[in-house]
């Protein structure tokens, strides 16, 4: 009986909170409806109106029309004409939600934030379904591009039961995205809620290695936890993983130059490859079968498609030269999955297409993800003159700067006569050395003053032949700036095992790849014991030719998964969304003549 009681006090309760919440006269106040007047007429009615809450709210429901049809600059313009701290919590949350949108707009996801953090948004769990919804998204999204990645998913996952067919489908897939995207070692299941499910789900696929042992762990996952909505509805890419594994790959094609000026890289490439393909059968793999096609006797590209189909070939490694690859890029579609060896100038390619090379360019972004990693901020830049240096200073100024960086001063090597000069000049010692000659006339005698030089410069990246770093490094220290750091891509490192030119260079920090600073992995010695030349520059390309057969069958696995990484030869692998292998490079520095490798910084 008492049971009963309580029973129908709460529905009582119940009843008369959802007629007060949808009553105008609520202390939440009455939210702005789909308006069928236009955005002017709303204004006139708002100017006309002697109630203040009601030409309040009128302002409200304009701006938001406003911002629904696209017109973000008048929507803001009306709302700040909107006395927001005078309005009803309820009007306050739709208010402050529509700011929060329009800086989204603006591509200001600081501001959208400071918005939802008003102290009506308290109160959002007592307001219509739809307003959580719609709070609820713009705060996921404004935390997600702030860079809130975890606290983004939490915000989806909470949403999630109030959504409904494709905004439902929309919100689950970008939970699994955020999720996905988080570095393994952020994927922490603390608790045993929906959150706890999906990180124990991101953590089980990206700690498996081949496609079977994903699917296995997807099953296993799903066989644990099937009640949750990920196990009742598999994310897309996790699907697609499924139909990868039921799709083994049996042959491959091989398309690299033999002869001609890129003979010599294509044989490097082709020796490293072939090494992990020989390494896999040792294993007790079962590797597909490889097809071998030369790229410098190609006449035509469709030509060469319809053998390869003939030939039964699933994947195609290669072209390496550049202008080939162009043409591939441009092209809408490929009739054969194809992993080219090098990088088209354009952005997105055909769907079949994915890109892989040694691109500097990924070494001077590694150079300012490391600079920053060490507390760094203001950086001098020392590149070669000319169309590679332009490149390689591009890439790392963007990355720098877009990062909060800051570039003091610029300089392009080329004569050697002239390193003395370039250095002084960017030091400023020249202005410093006039003071001292200016004072020195003023007092009429000698004055002991050694220049000085400029102090905002914290370190210089430098892009380098070992010869013109050889040079560079000795010239700082005569220059009075020895003690600045120098941080460089791989080119500074001959990998010729000379003491003398790595004394030359002592200090300098550079990146480089795994197989040139491991010298005792498995597979570069079985390499170097049949190709010596495998252990110096040419290493580089070995290494690349061992990952290219790595990845092969991997592509999918890392379109599929955001942020997942193949931990290989030429550096970390991940692929950027528009199909680009990018590497992240572990790290080395020349000290007393010999090259030290030094500690990981956290990513």
């Amino acid at each position: 009986m008492i049971a009963c009681l309580r029973l129908f006090t709460a529905l009582c309760l119940a009843a008369l909170l959802a007629a007060c919440a949808s009553s105008p006269s609520s202390s939440l106040g009455e939210l702005p409806r789909t308006p069928d007047a236009s955005i002017e007429q709303l204004l006139e009615q708002a100017t006309k109106s002697k109630d203040p809450e009601k030409a309040a709210l009128l302002r409200l429901s304009a701006a938001d029309l406003a911002y629904r049809q696209g017109n973000a600059g008048q929507s803001a313009q009306i709302l700040q004409q909107v006395p927001v701290e005078q309005l009803k919590p309820g009007q306050q949350v739709f208010a402050s939600t529509l700011a929060a949108e329009l800086a989204m707009t603006r591509n200001q996801p600081k501001a959208a934030l400071t918005a939802l953090s008003h102290p009506s948004l308290q109160r959002l769990s007592e307001l219509p379904v739809e307003q959580q919804v719609r709070t609820g998204t713009v705060h996921a999204r404004a935390l997600e591009a702030d860079g809130q990645t975890l606290a983004a998913a939490r915000e989806r996952i909470f949403i999630a039961p109030m959504l409904e067919g494709e905004a439902a489908s929309k919100n689950h897939e970008a939970i699994w995205t955020l999720i996905a995207s988080l570095p393994t070692d952020q994927l922490q299941p603390t608790t045993d809620d929906d959150l706890g499910g999906w990180i124990r789900l991101a953590l089980a696929v990206k700690t498996a290695g081949t496609l079977e042992q994903q699917q296995a762990a997807i099953d296993t996952w799903r066989e644990q936890n099937p009640k949750h909505p990920a196990a009742i509805q598999l994310p897309l890419p996790l699907t697609k993983l499924k139909e990868l594994a039921s799709q083994p790959l049996s042959k491959i094609a091989l398309l690299l130059p033999q002869d001609g000026p890129l003979g010599t890289v294509g044989k490097a490439l082709r020796e490293g490859f072939m090494a992990a393909h020989y390494q896999a059968q040792q294993a007790g793999q079962k590797p597909p079968a490889i097809e071998f096609y030369d790229s410098s006797r190609l006449t035509s590209l469709d030509e060469f498609y319809r053998k390869a189909q003939a030939d039964g070939v699933q994947l195609v490694v290669g072209p390496l030269e550049k202008p080939l690859v162009k043409q591939l890029s441009a092209r809408p579609q490929l009739p054969i999955t194809t992993l080219a060896l090098n990088y088209s100038e354009g952005e997105q390619g055909p769907a079949q297409l994915f890109q892989f090379g040694l691109a500097a360019e990924d070494e001077a972004r590694e150079v300012s993800r490391r600079a920053r990693a060490d507390g760094l901020h203001r950086a001098a830049i020392m590149v070669p003159k000319g169309e590679w240096g332009d490149r390689v200073l591009r890439a790392f100024s963007q990355d720098w700067q877009a990062n909060g960086g800051s570039i003091v001063a610029t300089e392009r090597v080329d004569q050697p006569v002239q390193l003395a000069q370039q250095i002084a000049d960017m030091f400023q010692l020249r202005q410093s050395e006039g003071r001292a000659k200016s004072l020195q006339s003023t007092v009429g005698s000698q004055v002991a003053a050694q220049p000085s030089r400029r102090q905002d410069i914290e370190f210089i990246f430098l892009a380098a032949t070992p010869q013109q770093a050889q040079q560079i490094k000795p010239t700082l220290n005569f220059q009075y700036a020895g003690d600045v750091p120098v941080y460089a891509t791989s080119h500074v490192f001959s990998a010729s095992g000379d003491q003398n030119q790595y004394n030359d260079m002592n200090g300098i920090r550079f990146c480089e790849t795994p197989w040139l600073l491991d010298a005792n992995d498995p597979l570069r010695k079985q390499v170097t014991a049949q190709w010596p030349q495998a252990g110096g520059s040419l290493g580089r390309l070995y290494a690349m030719g061992v990952d290219a057969y790595r990845l092969a069958p991997r592509l999918g696995q890392l379109k599929a998964l955001p942020d997942s990484r193949i931990q290989g030869q030429s550096g970390s692998l991940g692929m950027t969304q528009n199909q680009r292998v990018e590497r992240q490079l572990p790290w080395a520095e020349f000290t007393n003549g010999q090259v030290q490798r030094l500690p990981d910084t956290s990513r």
